[in-house]
């Protein structure tokens, strides 16, 4: 794995240890990053289920100010930290080892607001709309947010999700990333 463009671009990044996660591949990364826009200027990312990090790293790389990584996992939070090191700007990151749920919570009494979302839980627990419509209530995406969420085919996300536009839908094998923006009321 490695970072693919930007400002960090081609520095290497660890993968958590063990089978509990499954990093996006580095193909799956670029084809993600051209659909949503090659580089930004500014905004803050999320990272529900962060893993080794390397999305929100990567987002980071193209232009993003800062990023928040949440991971429930002491494997995955120390790989992330050790990810960010490779960086050299750890001011950028903020982690968080704590459940999804948690962390909308902790995020939504700090007053965060976040511009690009990341989700892509454990398979076998994908919780993504729930976890957007907690967003959503918790006023904690801006009024055009992106919203990234990774799954396997069997999620079947709505192609109609009410206060977003389904801007991409596409698969890679068994990978199928799903993009929505929201919409201003």
């Amino acid at each position: 794995m490695r970072i693919v463009s930007g400002d960090f671009r081609g520095r290497k990044l660890s993968a958590v240890p063990g089978m509990a996660t499954r990093p996006t591949t580095d193909k799956v990364k670029e084809a993600l990053f051209n659909m949503i826009g090659p580089y930004f200027d500014g905004g803050t990312s999320l990272d529900l289920f962060a893993g080794s990090g390397g999305l929100s790293i990567e987002a980071v790389s193209r232009g993003f100010d800062r990023a928040v990584l949440i991971d429930r996992q002491y494997q995955a939070i120390k790989t992330i930290k050790k990810n960010i090191a490779v960086t050299k700007h750890p001011e950028k990151f903020a982690v968080y080892k704590m459940d999804a749920q948690k962390a909308l919570h902790v995020l939504q009494k700090n007053g965060e607001r976040f511009d690009l979302v990341f989700l892509d839980p454990p398979y076998a627990k994908q919780k993504i709309i729930d976890d957007i419509n907690k967003m959503v209530a918790d006023d904690l995406l801006s009024d055009e947010a992106i919203i990234v969420a990774e799954t396997n085919q069997e999620a079947n996300l709505p192609t109609e999700l009410p206060g977003f536009k389904l801007i991409k839908r596409q698969e890679y094998g068994i990978t199928v990333l799903t993009i929505y923006q929201r919409e201003r009321s």
